[in-house]
């Protein structure tokens, strides 16, 4: 018994395994619990061990490769297709293991320790943020319900909240003047916490020569940066720079048929956090670059004479950004304006 490929169907507590050989054939399907994989794994001699890219694969995977196993994750959309007949974790199994012998598939790279503590970081702050949107949105239709209505603005209802809970006016009663104080609390609570994980990113990307390269590209800040270390690391999963771009879900989506090419609006697919942070920071950017004379500078501007929507140049603008990230990785150069990058 010979295996070849390992497709490790991954559980919280039991995980499915099925090893082929050379020839595709099934010679080993069991099930066992996470210790006793990483167990027989370590007596395994050096194969191809294939994972979806899901929770927890990225910490085996280091565990596995140490032993000399190659380690194949791939997405689990990618997977499914090759999932024959009803549904469970034994076929799960086999079919991670025949997805992961395909020629064209597409793999993810492996994570290193410090590349998914920036990730858990950035997503930490991400739900912060949302929770604090949550409350404000709260606050305001708390507020509203009163007749008490704030201009649009997070810093206007914060500066009006803080007025109207001074003055003490009577337009709320004493029970909502007390919840209304207890809301505001947890707001600038969360406010400490979002900006700290802010100075954390900002002293991190000073302090990392790959970070500082990002920096260097308009539009790409301490947020942007870390975000892509965290997701792509030296880029060398893509081949191409516009791969990375079709990978973040900038480019249009093809709806081709009968050799008649159709595009539609972008993709979106990817990691959403990465692509919202490069929109967000083209959008920042654009006013400056679309009035500098440099080649970035005339590309936008001819977009924006010839009557492009603003936010079709702007997500342009994102996907040209992350084509000039995708060089600063793998060429470790620093963006000089006059030209796409350089050394």
């Amino acid at each position: 018994m010979s295996i070849v490929i390992l497709g490790v169907d991954l559980g919280k507590n039991a995980c499915s395994v099925v090893g082929v050989d050379a020839s595709g054939r099934v010679v080993v399907r069991r099930s066992m619990r996470r210790q006793t994989l990483i167990d027989y794994v370590a007596k395994l001699p050096a194969c191809v061990i294939a994972m979806e890219a899901c929770c927890g694969a990225h910490y085996l995977g280091r565990l596995f490769a140490v032993h000399g196993h190659e380690i194949r994750l791939m997405s689990p959309e990618y997977v499914r297709p090759y999932v024959k007949a009803q549904k469970n974790d034994d076929r799960d199994a086999e079919g991670i293991a025949e997805a992961a012998s395909r020629p064209t598939m597409r793999f993810v790279a492996l994570k290193s320790q410090e590349q998914l503590d920036i990730q858990t970081l950035h997503r930490v702050r991400s739900r912060r943020v949302a929770e604090r949107t949550n409350l404000i949105n709260q606050l305001r239709a708390i507020l509203l319900e009163r007749g008490i209505i704030f201009p649009v603005g997070r810093r206007k209802l914060e500066l009006g909240v803080d007025a109207m809970l001074a003055e003490g006016d009577g337009m709320l009663s004493p029970r909502l003047r007390q919840l209304v104080g207890e809301l505001r609390a947890e707001w600038r609570d969360l406010d400490t916490k979002i900006e700290a994980l802010n100075s954390e990113f900002i002293d991190r990307a000073r302090h990392d020569a790959v970070a500082r390269r990002l920096t260097s590209i308009p539009g790409i800040g301490a947020l942007n940066a870390t975000a892509l270390i965290a997701a792509v690391g030296d880029a060398s999963g893509f081949a191409k720079a516009r791969d990375l771009g079709a990978w973040l879900g900038l480019v249009p989506r093809q709806h081709t048929t009968g050799g008649k090419a159709r595009l539609l609006g972008i993709s979106k697919r990817g990691n959403t956090y990465l692509r919202t942070l490069l929109i967000h920071g083209a959008r920042a950017a654009l006013p400056s670059l679309s009035q500098s004379d440099t080649p970035l500078g005339r590309w936008l501007k001819a977009m924006i004479e010839r009557g492009v929507h603003r936010n079709a140049v702007v997500v342009a603008l994102a996907n040209k950004l992350a084509r000039i990230a995708w060089a600063a990785l793998r060429k470790e150069a620093t963006f000089a304006r006059g030209y796409s990058v350089a050394a």
